[in-house]
């Protein structure tokens, strides 16, 4: 393994309105970053990894949400997050079993029934992908984990180095990504810098300078991540 999932970052064109709305349906806690910028943090008792930086942008959001979170309700549908801002975009039907809903930006995300035995919130995270297999490798090959190869074309990678959740699910989309993403994760690197991401197909796009001190990357297919030097040891 060459980095560590970090954390996820949600670009936002009012940062605290968005990270308010999260913050309320993952129970979390909304921290004012004093910059714009807000953070979601999780409930007591979750991992950090989980998480959520908004980061305000002047740009707004003008295709499909290509990166997006999974969740598991509380209780059977999603009149909840209705009533604290998403919109409902599709209802289970014969194609599928969960709710798509968008956030008070536009933002897609499902939503899942609750289930004996799983505790309510973020379950998956999702990439749509040219590739999916080559993708979730490609992944694997950065952050470990195994791959599970799903019926409807779909690869599951379960078990990534610092990923909170059940599934990070690479699934096919006929379109190629086009715009910068809204969302995106942030990785630690096992080292002091991207030099072996870079060997193994990352483009590097921005290093540090004055107003940043991490390195922004793209994966094969363009999605862009942070990745964050390695802390040192004591």
């Amino acid at each position: 393994m060459s980095a560590r999932f970090k954390d996820l970052c949600l670009d936002a064109s009012d940062a605290h309105r968005l990270g308010a709305f999260w913050a309320g349906i993952l129970d979390g806690r909304l921290v004012d970053l004093g910059d714009g910028d807000t953070r979601v943090d999780p409930p007591a008792g979750r991992t950090k990894a989980e998480s959520i930086w908004v980061n305000t942008v002047p740009e707004s959001r003008t295709v499909k949400t290509r990166v997006h979170l999974d969740l598991r309700l509380p209780g059977e549908d999603p009149a909840p997050l209705v009533a604290a801002g998403a919109r409902l975009v599709r209802e289970p039907d014969a194609e599928i079993s969960w709710w798509v809903l968008a956030d008070p930006e536009g933002n897609l995300f499902c939503a899942f029934p609750a289930r004996e035995g799983s505790r309510p919130g973020p379950i998956a995270l999702i990439v749509d992908s040219a590739d999916p297999a080559a993708q979730a490798t490609w992944w694997a090959g950065v952050v470990g984990g195994t791959l599970e190869p799903g019926e409807e074309g779909h690869v599951s990678l379960r078990g990534a180095g610092g990923f909170p959740w059940e599934y990070w699910i690479f699934n096919p989309v006929p379109e190629r990504k086009t715009v910068k993403n809204r969302m995106h994760w942030d990785v630690d690197l096992a080292g002091p810098d991207p030099t072996a991401l870079v060997a193994a197909g990352a483009t590097l796009l921005r290093e540090p300078d004055d107003d940043i001190d991490w390195w922004i990357l793209a994966d094969p297919e363009g999605n862009e991540f942070c990745a964050f030097p390695a802390r040192p040891t004591q």
